[in-house]
Parts: structure tokens; C-alpha cells; sequence
């Protein structure tokens, strides 16, 4: 039997490898169907972490994965599928709608969202929230809380 409850850690990293290795320790403990919302200033280090999410999830090696600020969502595939969505420039309902992503909702898959306080979309998911804040040039404090159930 399951009981709801909230872990948080907080860590703070001195490189982005650390960064990514953190994301990497992170992605090893996930399970799909999971949604992973990354929250953080312009530079703090949320694609980064996401290189490092995706990787210890299996999907992708961390060079494969770069940021979708232009894109909007990448898909990884390798033993897990991964959606990494950037919301950054997402303005508008209208703009979000045509992202599709009521439709990855209906798979079993990790979905990592950047900016994700521009996400309009209600899941069953259990949700991991992630705030990265930018310390210094090379120092990032990560802050997760992780909401899904605990066994």
C-alpha cells in the first residue's frame, strides 16, 4: 500500500558535468509515466539538468540531448521514451494547443518540460518538481520535490 507524501533534497553543483551527473542520479530513480516540471531563470541550468534526467532514464546519451527552444519538444527513444518540452516561448492558449501534448499524456513516458510554469494542462501523472536557481557563473542550487507515491 501506497501513501502520498513529498521527498525534497536540495543540492548545489559547481559544473554543469556536475550538473548533468546530478540529473543523471536524479533520471535513475524515475519510472514512467512521470512528469518532471524544471522552473528556473534564463541560464540556470534547466537543459542541462535534462541532459542528465534523459540519460538516467535510458533514452538518450547526454550529447543527444539539446535544448527544444526552437523546436519545442524533442523525443528520445533508446529504452525509455523521453519528450523534453521547452514552454519558454509559449505566449498564448492558442500556442500551447498546437504543441499536442494532451496526446503524450496518453503513453507511458517520461516528459521533462522547461518553463514549465507556462504549462496548461492538468495529468494523473506523478509530478517531480525541480527549481533550479544560478548561484554564481558555475554554481547551481537544484531543489526537488518529488510528489509521486511512496511506497
Amino acid at each position: 500500500m501506497s501513501s502520498t507524501a513529498v521527498a525534497r533534497d536540495v543540492f548545489v553543483t559547481h559544473s554543469a558535468e556536475e550538473t548533468i551527473e546530478r540529473g543523471r542520479e536524479i533520471g535513475q530513480r524515475l519510472r514512467p509515466p512521470v512528469l518532471i516540471l524544471l522552473a528556473g531563470d534564463l541560464g540556470a541550468g534547466k537543459t542541462t539538468l535534462a541532459k542528465g534526467i534523459a540519460s538516467g532514464l535510458g533514452a538518450a546519451e547526454e550529447d543527444q540531448v539539446t535544448s527544444p527552444t526552437f523546436t519545442l519538444v524533442h523525443q528520445y527513444d533508446r529504452d525509455v521514451r523521453v519528450y523534453h518540452v521547452d514552454l519558454y516561448r509559449i505566449t498564448s492558449p492558442q500556442d500551447f494547443e498546437t504543441l499536442g501534448l494532451e496526446d503524450i499524456f496518453d503513453q507511458s513516458a517520461a516528459v521533462i518540460v522547461e518553463w514549465s510554469e507556462h504549462l496548461r494542462l492538468r495529468t494523473d501523472w506523478p509530478i517531480v518538481r525541480i527549481e533550479l536557481d544560478h548561484l554564481s557563473e558555475n554554481e547551481r542550487r537544484i531543489s526537488v520535490e518529488d510528489t509521486r507515491d511512496l511506497l
